[in-house]
Formats: C-alpha cells, structure tokens, sequence
C-alpha cells in the first residue's frame, strides 16, 4: 500500500507543477497589475512596489524565483494585503473553507446514502419515485437558487437560522445544506443504479442458493459492491466541498478561503490566485488518493494486485 500511494503521488507531482506553473504564467498575462488603484498611483511608485517585490525582473527569473521559495513551502508577500504573507492569510481562510466543507461532507455521505439505498429498496413504490425525483432536482438546482431559497424559508420567514455571517455553529447549517445538496443528489442516484445492477448479478442468485441470509448477501456483497462508484465520486468531490464553494461563500458571506479567492483574482494578487490554486490542487489529489485506497479496501481485486506490485 505505501508503494502504492508513493507511485500515485509521483504521478500526482507533474500535474501539480503544469496546474501551478500555468496558473502562474496566466495571472501575469492578465490586463492590470496588482497595484492598480481607483486612484492611479504615481509611475515612480509603482516602479518603486516592482523592484521591491521583484516584479520588474524577467518573467522567466520570477518563475525560477517563485518555484525555488515554494520547494521551501514559502508562497510570498500578498501584494494587496500588505504586511501579510500569503501563507498568513490562507492558513486563517483555510479553516472557515475546511470546517465548512466537513460540514457539507458529512451531510452529503449521510443523506446521500440513505436516499439512494432507500430509492433502491422501494423503487416501485411513490417514495422511490419521490427520492429519484428529488435527486435530479438537486442536480439541476444550483447553489446560486437554492441558497437563497433557504434563507428566504429558514431566516426571513422561519427565523430559525441568520441569513448570513460565520459566528456560531448554527450559522454553518444553510452554508452546508447549500453546498452539499448537488452532492447529495449525484450520491443518491450513484448509489441507486449501482444497487439495481449488483442485484441482477449472478452472484446474489448463488449465494441465495447456498443458503445466505437476505440480509447478509444484501450488507455483505450488494452494498458493499455499490458503494465503489461512490467512493471514487467522493475523491473530487469532497475535494471540492472541503475546499469551499465560491458561491455558496459569497452568497452566505462567509470570510473562507472561496470569496477570498475571488477577490485576489479580481486584485490580480498575484501570489494569492497561485496560492489558492495550490490548496485547491493539493486537497483533489489528497482525496483522489484516499478514494483509491478506500477502493482497494472495497475491492478484493485491487487489493490482490497490489500486493502483487
């Protein structure tokens, strides 16, 4: 298995490079420099902040430049915060994206399973209509509708939960539902299809014939069985929910690190964008490897030719 991973995070690091050295060659081809004001600052001033921070040497000695001082986990100087590196302010961004994204994993694993097993268990029935029903309506409703649907139900009308803000505990419930809904529902009917076609397989019929419990073949082999497409689903995808989600940040105005993101780009903050990019990459092949491992965990198969390896 560290075999494994080892080979997986060596395939891992030239995408990694090619993912940050573009983002880093893209953010300085874009109209704008990151210290353009409403008030334009004066040509001595800018030349002045350029050579300070070393924006005024070639484009290739920057790039060497930045690759050199990220071997050594530093991502630089926020140009629009600054006094503040960007390692700072991402570690302080992090954690609000982090803990929402728990929040929404969680909740997506959970609601998600049970509905689609439920789906699955009573499919001719008006209840397993409904929940495929509701399933591709959460596919098709995007966070920027259903977001401020649940604020108009659960905050100006209910007056349950606050609109918006990052405070207490109760103010990460809408942020989460939100987020993990289109989760919820690809989860749903991943499990669903899955569980359909595991139940045509021979194999249940056999072990049927030999005498195995409903119940057991059902645990044991079907569910078991059904739940790889979703492990290698949830790789990415709580990649993405533990990263945050610019819209549902910007919506619930939650200072985590996916409105932050927006706003450097918008800054051309340079080293911001790339150190952004950085944490979103790393966390999607973090969780890529998790997912896989969890499929040989699931999968006699994998697991044999691993050993093999």
């Amino acid at each position: 298995m560290l075999k494994f991973c080892a080979k997986r995070l060596l395939e891992a690091a030239p995408v990694f490079l090619i993912i940050v050295s573009a983002t880093f060659f893209m953010a300085r081809f874009v109209p704008g420099g990151p210290f353009d004001r409403e008030k334009e600052l004066p040509p001595e001033t800018v030349e002045a902040l350029n050579a300070y921070y070393g924006l005024d040497k070639p484009l290739h000695a920057q790039y060497f430049s930045f690759l050199k001082n990220l071997a050594k986990g530093d991502l630089g100087p926020s140009y629009k915060y600054q006094g503040f590196s960007v390692n700072e302010l991402i570690r302080e961004k992090a954690k609000v994206s982090l803990e929402l994204g728990f929040y929404a994993l969680i909740i997506a694993l959970v609601a998600g399973v049970a509905a689609g097993a439920a789906a699955s268990a009573f499919k001719r029935d008006f209840f397993g209509r409904l929940a495929g029903s509701a399933s591709l309506l959460g596919i098709c409703v995007p966070a920027l509708v259903s977001g401020p649907i649940l604020i108009f139900a659960f905050s100006l009308k209910l007056k349950i939960f606050n609109a918006m803000g990052w405070e207490s505990f109760s103010d990460a419930v809408l942020p989460a539902v939100t987020l993990s809904m289109f989760y919820i529902a690809w989860i749903a009917r991943l499990l669903k299809n899955s569980i359909d076609e595991e139940e045509s397989k021979p194999y249940v019929r056999t072990a049927a014939a030999k005498g195995c419990s409903a119940k057991k073949i059902y645990f044991a082999h079907i569910f078991k069985n059904a739940m790889q497409p979703v492990v290698s689903y949830m790789g990415p995808a709580a990649a993405g929910m533990l990263t945050g989600s610019f819209v549902v940040e910007t919506i619930f105005q939650i200072p985590g690190l996916g409105k932050f993101f927006i706003s450097s780009a918008l800054d051309n903050d340079y080293t911001m964008i790339v150190g952004c990019v950085i944490v979103y990459a790393g966390f999607i092949i973090l969780f890529n490897l998790i997912a896989d491992i969890l499929l040989a965990a699931l999968n006699p198969r994998i697991s044999k030719s691993l050993r093999k390896k």
